[in-house]
């Protein structure tokens, strides 16, 4: 059984159609990429798996569960989280505020304990801070935690979001375009982290991303989407030899890859 499994997912805006019958399982204990060129509609599939948009058809399970028509806030409980193309700290707040703030869909402390600042309210609180300690020390800003947001580097920033993200204790996590903007090296040193998650912090990652050298080095398994449609999948070696995909997407990359 798969962790997440989706069904002919289709989504139309107006005239478009963004997705059109996708299916697309992703297995624990795996990092699954899902590229194809802008517009193709990877965006639109992470936005349907963390409930922003209804999907006009098909079917979603996580743990075997129906996820259809639930609610953000439901899914993340669920056991899913995400980060965002486009950044979206609390820059005026520290770093480990950031990240606290990814944990209250996990903390179950009523207004009463916190109105009366009860014995359970305070381990709680203490177990929050120590669990997003661990979690800025695994991302890489160990020693940042009492910064503003705003005053971390760009790459950093990116790390920020994954801390963040990893505080709701998701078994799947999302990532679009966690390297944008990255240099090779800080690039690389992001694959190092998403394979130490796998097992340890998340159970699988699926992650849209447009730097190859990435998608061929962390991944498992690959997604391609075309006009909103899957145009193949595969192991990284098979995906980027296939013909469909190098016309698609990949183009000169791909010859150049295997020159």
């Amino acid at each position: 059984m798969a962790l997440l499994e989706l069904r002919d997912i289709s989504k139309r805006f107006g005239g478009l159609q963004a997705l059109a019958r996708v299916k697309l399982d992703i297995e624990s204990g795996t990092i699954a990429s899902l590229i194809g060129p802008n517009g193709a509609g990877k965006t639109t599939l992470f936005n349907i798996l963390t409930g922003v948009y209804q999907p006009d058809g098909g079917e979603i399970r996580f743990l075997d569960r129906p996820l259809m028509g639930l609610q953000p806030d439901r899914i993340t409980k669920a056991g899913i989280s995400r980060t965002f193309q486009n950044i979206r700290l609390f820059s005026h707040m520290t770093v480990l505020d950031n990240v606290l703030v990814g944990m209250h869909s996990r903390m179950h402390t009523s207004f009463a304990e916190i109105l009366l600042r009860t014995r359970n309210f305070h381990n709680r609180e203490d177990g929050a801070r120590s669990r997003a300690m661990e979690l800025i020390e695994l991302t890489g800003l160990g020693g940042r935690q009492g910064e503003w947001a705003h005053q971390l580097s760009y790459g950093e920033q990116r790390r920020l979001e994954i801390a963040r993200a990893l505080a709701a204790a998701p078994k799947l996590l999302l990532l679009d375009e966690p390297t944008a903007g990255m240099n090779s090296t800080e690039a690389q040193s992001l694959v190092t982290l998403f394979k130490d998650l796998v097992g340890s912090y998340v159970e699988a990652i699926l992650l849209i991303e447009h730097n190859m050298r990435v998608v061929m080095g962390v991944s498992h398994w690959v997604h391609v989407l075309d006009y909103g449609e899957k145009i193949a999948e595969g192991h990284p070696d098979e995906v980027r030899q296939n013909p469909r995909v190098i016309e698609a997407y990949l183009g000169a990359w791909a010859e150049n890859a295997q020159s």
